[in-house]
Order: C-alpha cells, then structure tokens, then sequence
C-alpha cells in the first residue's frame, strides 16, 4: 500500500480541525440557547409573587396559603377537639329520655320533711346534669296540687356526670302540714322535670300529705349533686 506524503497528511489534519472547530462553534450556539432558559427563569420567576403560576413562586405561595387556612383550621380543629374532649367526658347534658326518676327515703328533722329526688343514668352514654330539677305535685288526674317549688337560696350550682347506671339527687323539703298548719293535699305523684329539660318523669308520691296553700305552704328544691342522697 502507497504511503501518504507528509504534505497530503498535514492538508487532512487542519481540514479536520478546520471541521472540528465548526462542529464546536455550532453546538456552542446551540448550547447557549439551550442554558438561555435557565439564564431566564429567575426573570420568569420573579413576578410569580404577583401571581405568575412559575413553579418556584407557586410552591412559596402555597406553602403561605397552606399555612394560613392550616393555622385557622388547626386552631378551630384544636377548639373542637378540646370540645369533643369535654363530650366525650360528659357527654353532653342528660335528656329526659335518657334518665329514670325515683323519691329516696325521706330523713325528717325539726317539722321539716326532706326527700331526695334521684335521677338515674339510664343511658347507654355518659351525660351530665347541672342546676335545679323541676317539679309539680299532681293528683290522679294529673291536675297540679299547690304552687310550683322554689328554688332553696344559697345553693351553687355544679356540673355532675353521670356514666351510665350512675346517679344524681337533689332535695325536696317542706314543712309537714301538721306542724306549720298549712292546707294539705296527698298527691298521686310527683312531675320530675330534668335540668334543661321540657318533658318530665312521673314518679309516684308515696310521701303523705304535703303543703299546697296557707301559711308555710312553700316547697324548696336544691341543686343535684352526686349519689342518690341516701
């Protein structure tokens, strides 16, 4: 095989070059459009703050706007929560169906009779029950016998939970006819009306005669409290 001059070879060598560097001349035009796109993003990014949808702009502003309805909600979930902490504890007040009625025993002193009124948790839930009953003798007709009862002064108040099976009382006291001479009646029964509450549990009376007009013919409830007051 023909060897090449040294002249021939010197002559294929710069026009390699010579292509070489247009092929480098070429692709460092089209890099330079290619790394215009990043060159330009911040210009393209920076007016995302004024509402562009550019990526960048976009993840800053969602993070504030996540973060503001987050802090909203995460205090409004934490009031709940605390809320639904306190119902999940007491459940929510006692309803009238919810509950049982009973008199205790009555424990006389001074011409005073004294009754406990019980309600009992018939729930499968826990509730609670605060403040004052209301109550009404009836006679068998169901016609009330004397005046409503008032409430005892000086009594506070207090939130009682009841789990289920549980109980609270609360006092009914008069003066025994026979000893303060008020006008006496012998009810059929008793109206319990709950805290809160419009429909009442009928007990049946099976105290004796109470006050229903004249002189010392008030009957006084105090507020419930736990237990059944025995």
């Amino acid at each position: 095989m023909a060897k090449k001059s040294p002249s021939v070879h010197r002559t294929a060598l710069l026009a390699g070059t010579a292509a070489l560097l247009g092929l480098l001349t070429a692709c460092g035009s089209g890099g330079n459009g290619t790394a215009s796109s990043p060159t330009t993003l911040p210009g393209t990014a920076a007016p995302a703050t004024d509402g562009s949808t550019s990526a960048p702009a976009t993840a800053t502003d969602s993070v504030t706007q996540s973060t503001g309805p987050s802090g909203e909600a995460a205090t409004t979930k934490s009031s709940g929560t605390t809320s639904s902490a306190a119902a999940g504890t007491s459940g929510g007040r006692c309803h009238t169906s919810e509950l049982r009625a009973t008199v205790g025993r009555n424990d006389p002193g001074a011409g005073q009779e004294n009754f406990p009124i019980v309600l009992t948790n018939a729930s499968s839930r826990t509730c609670t029950v605060r403040g004052f009953p209301g109550a009404a003798f009836v006679d068998a007709s169901g016609k009330q016998l004397g005046p409503d009862p008032k409430r005892e002064s000086g009594s506070t108040p207090t939130t009682v939970t009841l789990a289920p099976g549980h109980s609270a009382w609360a006092g009914l006291t008069f003066s025994n006819p026979e000893v303060s001479g008020a006008h006496p009646a012998t009810p059929a029964a008793l109206l319990v009306t709950p805290p809160d509450e419009r429909a009442s549990l009928k007990v049946t009376w099976t105290g004796g005669q109470v006050p229903v007009s004249g002189n010392s013919s008030s009957v006084f409830l105090t507020v419930f409290n736990p237990g059944t007051g025995a």
